[in-house]
């Protein structure tokens, strides 16, 4: 098995001005273990296939992580953002976390805070 420690980016809403709202992008590190790890290109309507990845990684969770689960976007894992297919929160306490095609949304920027 192999060992895992990276970035889990977590989405949350934030007010940036009266009635206004927007996404804010947090990462926060964990341990883990990669369950899986087999690529595949995933067919779509563009002229290039996408790349995707049918791997878990179950990550060692704390207090944050079980809270915000449902607000996870993506795992950083070998260099890339890849995004969160399922989240299985049933197991403390780790959270297996399963990974999809390449994340390609907001990320964290220096000002940002939750």
């Amino acid at each position: 098995m192999t060992r895992f420690y990276g970035p889990v980016g977590y989405s949350h809403t934030v007010e940036s001005a009266p009635g206004v709202a927007k996404n804010v992008i947090v990462e926060r590190m964990y341990f883990g273990d990669v369950l899986g790890n087999t690529g595949k290109l995933v067919e779509a309507d563009t002229l290039n296939p996408n790349l995707g990845i049918q791997g878990q990684i179950s990550i060692v969770a704390d207090p944050y992580a079980y809270g915000n689960f449902m607000l996870i976007k993506y795992v950083v894992w070998m260099g890339i953002r890849w995004k969160v297919s399922t989240i299985d929160a049933s197991t403390p306490p780790r959270i297996v976390l399963r990974l999809g095609e390449v994340y390609n949304g907001n990320t964290p920027t220096a000002t940002d805070s939750p």
